[in-house]
């Protein structure tokens, strides 16, 4: 005989003749991915139990996945519950574990219980209840990079520089902000930044951006939104700004050769010809240049962060720290980006430290290059300091020609090698400037290509000389002997 179904929330008849039933679920926090959770459902009543099923709704509530089942007709195993008695109630509860969830184990859970009618036990009384199961997912991965990689150095006036910090992996989206040498930075939100100060270097920024743009943290009050760090301006560091200054105030020229005007080449001035002075250059040499302006005021930071959401339902985030660099204090000074998130224990970091390149280091193959073979220079790393190679950001490589153009008739080749096809005999003394530069400072290392003999070259000149002498010497014979026969005849 089939049962009857009964929603507490349909009935029409008083509630003592059908019997008593409520369901509830306890309260759960977030979880992180990997936990163990385990699910509750409490319910009271006075009535015989008939069945308890749990759900897992997906798709936004049209389906449902059942994932338990207790049926008290066919098996009187309460391993799963316990019950108390309290007066002529029966409370219960039901418990489900889930191990290890994961992300996609987010979502409503549903705690169905059924109870057989006091009045008839072919009818049954149902309740539920649900709960939101929310899987946080700790950040992945966090690095610290250059908006605007391969910048050039400017020599004459100041430029913004942005630092963007990348969060991966992340549910909720992190907590994201700057901090300069271990000292927090207090910021200013760039839609406010924006409407007082109006930046070039904003085109410099990543683009596209991910929609949804908004400040991480709370703005600080506007008699805060000061120039940042006063301890910038440390005695080490004006007195190395001051060092670049001559006793006239005038800034010491350290590169080997001014600047030029843009479209202004070799050929169109005579003045940057070679000439024998270039003869007094050894090798190598190290130059560096420093910039030519002063900074008059402390810059003030500008914030903005975005967010993507992933297909995994994580988040990316993208938090821009941008100011105006200044290469004398900013050299050397420490960022670290720090994430905060309700899954970490501790704050997450990654930190890089600013600095201008300190003088190409070159190599040369072949060592002894001879006339027709192919010359590769390349960069293998920095001359200068003891952590020499690390140079942030990443600096942006130029080859030129002292006193002339490349082979291939070019100003100028990017990149960190510099390849010379089939190199002539002409080129033998000529030297040659990789310019390594970023927006903190620029270096100039100067290298001789010398160019040797080829013995197969020459032997193969030698031959075609020989064969040519041959023909000729043939070519008289045959015209004397022509001769002779014409005065016979």
């Amino acid at each position: 005989m089939p049962l009857l179904c009964i929603k507490l929330s349909e009935m029409k008849t008083p509630l003592d003749a059908l019997g008593y039933l409520t369901v509830t679920i306890e309260p759960l926090p977030p979880v992180v991915m990997g936990d163990t959770v385990t699910l509750k459902c409490n319910f009271r009543t006075d009535g015989n139990l008939r069945e308890i099923v749990w759900f897992r709704v997906m798709d936004g509530g049209s389906s449902k996945q059942k994932i338990f089942t207790y049926d008290a007709m066919y098996n009187t195993n309460f391993s799963h519950m316990e019950d108390f008695r309290k007066r002529e109630d029966l409370v219960y509860q039901s418990t489900v574990r889930l191990p290890e969830v994961q992300m996609e184990d987010s979502g409503p859970y549903e705690c169905h219980v059924g109870i057989y009618d006091r009045a008839s036990r072919e009818k049954v009384v149902l309740a539920s209840a649900s709960i939101t199961l929310i899987v946080m997912s700790p950040p992945k991965s966090i690095s610290v990079v250059a908006a605007d990689p391969y910048a050039r150095f400017n020599r004459y006036e100041a430029q913004n520089f942005t630092l963007v910090c990348v969060v991966k992996g992340g549910k909720p989206a992190p907590m994201v902000y700057f901090k300069r040498d271990g000292e927090l930075i207090q910021v200013v939100p760039e839609s406010r930044g924006l409407q007082a100060q109006r930046t070039p270097a904003s085109a410099a920024r990543p683009a596209p951006r991910p929609p949804g743009l908004a400040p991480a943290s709370d703005p600080a009050p506007d008699k805060e939104l000061r120039p940042l760090l006063s301890r910038d301006l440390d005695d080490t560091k004006i007195q190395r700004s001051l060092s670049l200054l001559d006793q006239n105030g005038e800034q010491v020229r350290l590169d080997m050769d001014g600047p030029s005007p843009r479209g202004v080449t070799a050929a169109g001035n005579p003045s940057l010809h070679a000439s024998p002075t270039t003869e007094v250059i050894p090798e190598t040499v190290i130059s560096r240049e420093f910039p030519r302006w002063v900074q008059s005021t402390d810059p003030l930071y500008y914030f903005n962060h975005s967010r993507v959401e992933l297909g995994d339902g994580t988040m990316e985030v993208y938090a821009m720290l941008t100011w105006s660099l200044n290469p004398q204090l900013d050299n050397d000074a420490l960022f670290s980006c720090e994430v905060k998130h309700p899954a970490l224990s501790m704050p997450m970091q990654a930190e890089v430290t600013l600095s201008a390149p300190k003088g190409p280091k070159l190599s040369m193959t072949p060592s002894r290059a001879k006339v027709g073979d192919t010359v590769r220079m390349s960069v293998e790393g920095f001359q200068l300091g003891s952590k020499g190679n690390e140079v942030f950001p990443e600096p942006l490589f130029t080859w030129t020609r002292i006193g002339g153009l490349l082979l291939d008739g070019t100003e100028e080749r990017i990149g960190k090698e510099l390849v010379l096809d089939r190199v002539p005999a002409e080129l033998n003394g000529t030297m040659y400037r990789c310019t390594a530069q970023n927006p903190l400072g620029s270096t100039n290392t100067h290298t001789r290509l010398i160019v040797f003999e080829n013995p197969r070259l020459q032997k193969g000149k030698q031959q075609l000389t020989d064969a040519a002498t041959s023909a000729r010497c043939q070519g008289w014979q045959m015209m004397l002997l022509v001769t002779m026969v014409l005065g016979l005849t």
